[in-house]
């Protein structure tokens, strides 16, 4: 397949938005999308709690709406999805969405609300690698999904499961249903497939991912903030989390999504086959970055990997996966958060230009002038 382009740029805070514009102007997103349907906003909220690094940040959500506007994509609607750690509702609050989507007049859709989005089965062209064998009765997406250009709103991160995440993973919680946990022991395999999905249904694919405060440790949500000042763009999902995932210090290639994306033709991986384009040096940094554990993945390498991984429809089919959902809430919303991670904020909300910058958005909403035109 032909080379893929990311946009990676140097970002300060005193002109985030004009860099979120020229962003989208590097990776040509007009190339990428259709024009005259819907376009989704898919944010991520990997938790509800404002931990640096594991969400969307307000300056993406708001730069890419006025990015995208600006361009004449008027139509935009964000979907918003929900796991067993995480409320939408809190996390949309919490995270400073809620004064950019009133300001930018932005509608919210919910996939998990059966009165704003229906699902039917799909049966993908491309073969499945499988997704067809974990949900035998069919592979459910969101009616709303298709035919609409969809933009990918991650952050640079580790994953405990995946080593790392970005614009692929972030297509597990809007795509799949609420039976999605049925495939985290193939969740690389699944990840592909979902990107198979997504270039059979979607107008157009597009990623902003934020690295201005990147997360090193076990993520997507207990992780150790760095400050790294970049942002990323691209229309290929590869591509883009490739070039994360080298400049966190991985081989993207070692990680199986990428590698199986690549291999199956989605997107590209190598780096010999991704032109970068911004501030080209950026793309060479190696920060040293690792996974480690925390007490998520001791039980998730033992349930879903380990020894006993043969019993999973014992423990995530049936009414016992509750005790499990208990127990992740307990460990991250009871223990992670009071106990440890929200002095992590405080710090970083303080002693930071781009955590003053988050307390900017909650007194003010969004960064924008209040004459000013909203894209």
């Amino acid at each position: 397949m032909a080379r893929s382009k990311v946009a990676v740029l140097r970002v300060r805070p005193d002109r985030i938005l004009d860099d979120i514009d020229r962003l989208h102007d590097l990776a040509e997103v007009d190339r990428a999308f259709a024009k005259g349907v819907p376009t989704i906003l898919k944010d991520n909220i990997s938790w509800h709690f404002p931990f640096p690094a594991a969400n969307t940040t307000p300056w993406q959500l708001e730069g890419t709406i006025r990015a995208l506007r600006a361009r004449g994509y008027d139509d935009l609607v964000c979907v918003q999805n929900k796991t067993v750690v995480t409320d939408a509702f809190k996390g949309e609050d919490l995270n400073g969405y809620l004064p950019v989507f009133k300001r930018y007049e932005i509608p919210v859709k919910y996939n998990f609300k059966p009165e704003q989005m229906t699902w039917s089965v799909y049966r993908p062209k491309a073969k499945m690698n499988v997704l067809d064998t974990i949900f035998p009765e069919g592979i459910q997406i969101p009616d709303d999904f298709h035919g609409a250009n969809i933009v990918h709103l991650p952050t640079v991160k580790c994953h405990i499961y995946t080593q790392t995440t970005g614009a692929m993973k972030n297509a597990f919680g809007g795509l799949l249903n609420t039976k999605r946990h049925y495939t985290h022991s193939w969740i690389h395999a699944t990840l592909v497939d979902l990107l198979a999905i997504q270039k059979e249904i979607h107008g157009g694919l597009f990623a902003v991912m934020d690295g201005t405060t990147a997360g090193d440790g076990p993520g997507p949500r207990t992780m150790r903030p760095v400050i790294k000042d970049v942002m990323l763009a691209s229309s290929d999902q590869v591509a883009i989390d490739a070039v994360a995932a080298s400049m966190m210090g991985f081989d993207p290639m070692a990680i199986e999504y990428m590698r199986l994306a690549d291999e199956q033709g989605l997107g590209n991986a190598r780096h010999e086959n991704i032109e970068i384009v911004g501030d080209v040096a950026l793309a060479d940094q190696r920060w040293g970055f690792s996974v480690g554990d925390n007490g998520a993945s001791r039980v998730g390498d033992v349930m879903w990997f380990g020894p006993l991984k043969r019993f999973q429809k014992l423990f995530f089919h049936t009414p016992l996966v509750n005790l499990f959902v208990l127990g992740s809430e307990a460990y991250h919303d009871y223990y992670r958060w009071p106990l440890r991670d929200r002095r992590v904020f405080e710090h970083w909300r303080e002693s930071t230009t781009w955590g003053q910058m988050f307390g900017q958005y909650q007194q003010q909403g969004t960064l924008a002038k209040p004459d000013a035109k909203a894209g």
